[in-house]
């Protein structure tokens, strides 16, 4: 039984697996260049309603969205590290790299990206503007 444990254990991801020092870095700096390179080569932490079954490797669970309650805009919230988002926000999380980014912005009425919403070096993004610089 103890060897089942410690197996599964290993399987985890780190807490460091759950943060993209390039997006991180390039927040830092407010270098939109540099944001854009970081979302294209590397992964960025994503809130989940619901995460994915541990079993199942095509479920990679329900992203949170935030709905503005009196426009109804559509908001995607980003994050460089686990540890930067909000606590009121569901406790799940997800990593995600561009090809996921790029499906889900072209899949739903996204109308703006936060990344680091709480700081500590919060940005705004157009999701038009994101998908072009992906796609560079």
């Amino acid at each position: 039984m103890a060897a089942k444990k410690a197996k599964s254990a290993k399987n985890k991801p780190a807490p460091e697996d759950f943060r993209s020092e390039a997006l991180a870095l390039a927040l830092e700096k407010q270098d939109v260049a540099a944001v854009a390179l970081a979302l294209r080569h590397g992964t960025t932490v994503v809130p989940l309603i619901k995460p994915g079954a541990r079993d199942n490797p095509l479920d990679s669970g329900e992203v949170w969205t935030y709905r503005d309650p009196n426009s109804g805009d559509l908001a995607l919230l980003l994050f460089s590290d686990a540890k930067n988002k909000p606590a009121n926000l569901p406790p799940g999380v997800g990593i995600y790299d561009a090809t996921w980014l790029r499906k889900f912005l072209a899949a739903h009425p996204i109308t703006t990206v936060f990344l680091d919403i709480a700081g500590p070096h919060p940005m705004q993004a157009d999701p038009v503007e994101l998908l072009k610089a992906l796609d560079a």
